[in-house]
C-alpha cells in the first residue's frame, strides 16, 4: 500500500519541533509581562507565526540538504535521523518537495514581518535579533556556509533558539533588552546545546560513515560526551549564578526541577559508552526532556507572577 503523500509530507514536517519555538518565545513574552509590559496580543500571534516559519523553513532546507546522508539510517527517531520522508523510493516525496515547502514558508515569514511593520514594533533591537535569527538559521543547512557541518553549527542552533527567539519575543513587546533575558536564557543556550549533542550521538555512526562532519564527528564521540556533560554542568551552574545574581528564587528555583532527568541522560550516555545496547529513542526524548522541562518551568514561572 502506498504511503498517503500528506502522511508522508507531515513527517517530512515533523511539527513536534515547533513546540520548542513556541516554549521559548513565550519564555520571552512572559518575561515583558513579568516586567508589567501590557502584552498586545496580535503582535504576539504576528511574532510567533514569523518564529514558526523561520522553523519550518530551515527544517525543511535541512532535509533538502541532508536527505542523501540520512539516506538508510538503522537508527532513526522522531527526534533524530532526518524524517526519511524525501527519496526516489515509491513511498517518499520527492526532494523538490521540501525546497517548494522552504519557499511557502518564506513567503509566511515575510507576511508576518509585515504585520509586525504595521503594528509598529520593528525597533533597531527587533530588526538586529531577527536579522541574526535569520542569517543563523538559514545558513545553519544552506551552502556556502552550512553550518551544521562545520563545527559551529549547533552552538550556532542553541543560541538562536535558546537566547536570540526569547529576546525576540521580550522586545516586540517591551522595545529594548534587559539584564533579565541574560541571566535567564544563558543556562539554556548551554542545556539547549547539551540537547543537540544527544542527537548527534544517536546519530554519529551514520554521520561518520557518510562523512557528514557535524560537531559530534568532528571532536570524536568520547569527547562529544565529554563536551556534553560539560554543557549539562554549566546549564545548572548558570542557574545558580543566575540567583546569586539577583534572579528571584521563585523564577530561579523551578527550572531545577529538570536536574534528575539530566543525570539520568549523563547515566544514559555513559552506560552507552561503556557497551551497554542504547535505546536510542529513550536517549532522543530524554536528552530533548530536561532542557525543555527547565525552559517550561522558568517560562510558567514568569507567566504566573
Amino acid at each position: 500500500m502506498t504511503t498517503n503523500p500528506l502522511i508522508l509530507f507531515l513527517r517530512l514536517s515533523r511539527p513536534w519541533y515547533l513546540l520548542g519555538g513556541v516554549l521559548f518565545y513565550l519564555l520571552g513574552v512572559g518575561m515583558a509581562r513579568y516586567l508589567g509590559t501590557e502584552l498586545e496580543w496580535g503582535v504576539v500571534l504576528h511574532g510567533q507565526l514569523w518564529v514558526s516559519a523561520m522553523q519550518l523553513c530551515v527544517h525543511y532546507l535541512n532535509e533538502y540538504f541532508d536527505h542523501a546522508q540520512d539516506a538508510g539510517h538503522a537508527s532513526r527517531t522522531p527526534f533524530s535521523g532526518g524524517s526519511g520522508a524525501l527519496g526516489q523510493g515509491k513511498d517518499q516525496l520527492r526532494p523538490q518537495v521540501a525546497l517548494v515547502a522552504a519557499g511557502t514558508t518564506l513567503a509566511l515569514l515575510a507576511a508576518a514581518t509585515n504585520g509586525l511593520a504595521r503594528a509598529g514594533v520593528l525597533s533597531t533591537p527587533a530588526l538586529i535579533i531577527m536579522a541574526l535569527i535569520f542569517f543563523g538559521s538559514f545558513f545553519y543547512s544552506v551552502p556556502p556556509l552550512r553550518l551544521a557541518v562545520s563545527g559551529y553549527g549547533e552552538l550556532t542552533a542553541s543560541i538562536v533558539l535558546a537566547a536570540l527567539v526569547p529576546a525576540l519575543g521580550f522586545v516586540l513587546q517591551s522595545g529594548g533588552m534587559h539584564r533579565l533575558l541574560a541571566l535567564s536564557t544563558f543556562p539554556l543556550v548551554a542545556l539547549t546545546l547539551a540537547s543537540m549533542l544527544s542527537l548527534e550521538f544517536a546519530d554519529y555512526a551514520q554521520d561518520v560513515r557518510t562523512q557528514k562532519r557535524t560537531l559530534f564527528v568532528r571532536i570524536g564521540w568520547e569527547q562529544g560526551l565529554r563536551l556534553h556533560h560539560a554543557m549539562v554542568m554549566a546549564g545548572y551552574a548558570l542557574m545558580a549564578g543566575a540567583l546569586a545574581a539577583g534572579l528571584p528564587a521563585a523564577i530561579a528555583l523551578p527550572p531545577l526541577v529538570s536536574l534528575p532527568l539530566a543525570a539520568l541522560q549523563v547515566w544514559q550516555l555513559q552506560r552507552i559508552a561503556g557497551g551497554h545496547k542504547p535505546n536510542w529513542l529513550a536517549v532522543t526524548f530524554n536528552g530533548l526532556s530536561f532542557t525543555f522541562l527547565a525552559a517550561y518551568l522558568l517560562a510558567q514561572a514568569f507567566w504566573t507572577r
